[in-house]
């Protein structure tokens, strides 16, 4: 993991919840969209003004990795506006060869920290988010880095519509039970499972992932669904 070297809005405080920026070389044809694509989907206030306008649904992906799900998701519900939103470059740069393999006109990419975008959008703005297989900032001290904390579900909860749902994914056991207890002490937010079933077993609307597959963590993905009251 890289060492911090940028200080997010005071909102969030001085940590950042993701480690390194880029690793390889962009490949020539990424390295062009991010010149040509980017700017034309690129989420600025003003596009994400324009979706909030529009009527339509939007769905909010924070740290897509590579992209498959977000562009996958996007693909499958053409009616539905997208945010994706990771600071990985590669990603990002893989994410827009998605996009322009797919012809995909309803989405909108943010190449950097998500929290921002948050505390920008309106109250229940969105209908649904997901935030699958996050870095898990696996020792204890790094702990106070992981995305899920009570201030960003906080704030899923208010910006999201009545009804509306946050996903959580991961595949490490410890950062479960992390996201369990902070999910579960918002009054807002609902957690409807059942049965070990309903948290062991990919929804049906899922997508797997390139990270996913790798089976980097230390148990089986784990998938927690909650629901805007």
């Amino acid at each position: 993991m890289s060492e911090d070297t940028t200080t997010p809005p005071t909102e969030w405080g001085p940590m950042r919840s993701f480690g390194r920026i880029k690793s390889r070389k962009l490949k020539p044809l990424q390295a062009t969209l991010f010149d040509t694509l980017l700017p034309e989907i690129e989420a600025t206030d003003e596009r994400v003004a324009l979706a909030l306008a529009s009527g339509r649904d939007i769905w909010l992906e924070i740290g897509f990795g590579g992209g498959e799900h977000l562009a996958a998701q996007a693909l499958k519900h053409p009616d539905v506006t997208f945010i994706g939103c990771e600071p990985f470059l590669n990603g990002v740069g893989s994410v827009l060869r998605h996009i322009e393999d797919g012809g995909l006109k309803n989405v909108l990419i943010l190449a950097g920290d998500a929290r921002p975008l948050l505390d920008k959008l309106p109250d229940t703005a969105l209908s649904r988010i997901f935030i699958l297989f996050a870095d898990p900032w696996p020792k204890a001290r790094h702990n106070k880095r992981r995305f899920i904390q009570p201030e960003t579900v906080a704030t899923f909860a208010r910006a999201l519509k009545p009804g509306g749902s946050v996903r959580f994914a991961t595949d490490w056991a410890d950062y479960a039970d992390w996201a369990l207890e902070r999910f579960l002490a918002n009054p807002d937010l609902d957690w409807r499972a059942g049965s070990p079933a309903d948290w062991n077993n990919p929804p049906a609307d899922h997508v797997t992932t390139r990270y996913e597959v790798k089976k980097l963590g230390d148990c089986a993905p784990v998938f927690l669904d909650f629901y805007r009251r």
